[in-house]
């Protein structure tokens, strides 16, 4: 049996069917998430097949000679994780559904990854990138105030990306001055924002907005060129042009995301109360943002300190 006609067999494409609704309707990852996952069982159902080795019987061995192949062929600690997470999600979803008799993931460990510190903007540093986005970089003057909203918005309150470029018209209350945004796993948090980000906004809605809405636009707060919502690929443009023109390191939203966690904190808000704002399901991924606080301050005290 080749790979090609095991995964694409009528039983194993059900079951990556059935996999998939799963994924998205019961554990209500994102849409990324779930590409990914999907892809890498796959992938795994492939490896399988070229063995002779039927979705049903998938073991130990076999999850980790896949896993070993990967890693043979130059495949990241980072990779090789999310790989795992993949196939235990699947096997455990198919052990409860009867596609496997036992599940043969448990015993399956992700290799550590190597972790490293995120790259952040000093505050000097993001205060030059929201002057820089605010000039424009663009002759047109609604595509300029959309965006300084963007790294403004982004940087104000330490949304993602995909859930910044999410975002309604109704989802801001400009008279409290918070954001409702919609993240992974589609759970609705309250964000707040400060004066620069209201002035941006607002300006973006009397004078931005209306000169590129059009039939595609329904209810979306920030848009493309052409009228439809804005796609994540320009948004990080528009972020790597007004950081680059401040100065600052190579960055796309990513890093507005890990520096507004990263001032929040060096500025006194509490751990949780950051995780919230963030989005985060565990405390565990916000306590990365004290490390990098720390690392800060050890860097000015080398520098400054006459006996550092």
């Amino acid at each position: 049996m080749t790979a090609e006609s095991d995964t694409a067999s009528p039983h194993n494409a059900g079951v990556l069917d059935d996999f998939t609704t799963y994924l998205t309707f019961e554990k209500g990852h994102s849409e990324h998430t779930v590409r990914a996952y999907v892809a890498d069982v796959r992938g795994l159902v492939t490896f399988a097949g070229a063995r002779g080795v039927s979705v049903a019987d998938i073991d130990l061995s076999l999850l980790r000679s896949w896993l070993a192949d990967h890693t043979r062929r130059g495949a990241a600690r980072t990779s090789i994780a999310r790989r795992v997470s993949s196939a235990k999600a699947f096997c455990a979803w198919a052990t409860r559904e009867g596609v496997l008799g036992a599940d043969p993931s448990t015993r399956l460990q992700a290799p550590k990854a190597h972790r490293t510190l995120p790259a952040v903007l000093a505050p000097d540093q993001a205060a030059a990138t929201m002057r820089s986005a605010a000039a424009g970089g663009t002759d047109e003057e609604a595509l300029a105030l959309r965006d300084r909203l963007i790294v403004e918005l982004l940087y104000a309150t330490g949304i993602r990306v995909g859930e910044l470029c999410g975002l309604d018209v109704g989802d801001v209350d400009e008279t409290r001055r918070v954001v409702r945004v919609t993240g992974k796993g589609n759970k609705e948090r309250t964000v707040p924002y400060g004066d620069p980000a209201a002035a941006a906004i607002e300006r973006w809605l009397a004078q931005g907005r209306p000169a590129l809405s059009g039939p595609s636009s329904a209810g979306a707060l920030l848009l493309g060129a052409q009228g439809g919502r804005l796609n994540q690929r320009m948004a990080r443009r528009v972020v790597h042009r007004a950081v680059a023109a401040a100065g600052g390191p190579d960055m796309g939203p990513h890093g507005l995301r890990h520096s507004a966690a990263t001032h929040l904190l060096e500025g006194g808000a509490d751990l949780r109360v950051v995780q919230e704002l963030l989005g985060h399901s565990s405390l565990a991924t916000t306590q990365l943002y004290t490390h990098v606080s720390v690392e800060r301050l050890r860097a000015v005290h080398r520098q400054a300190h006459p006996r550092a």
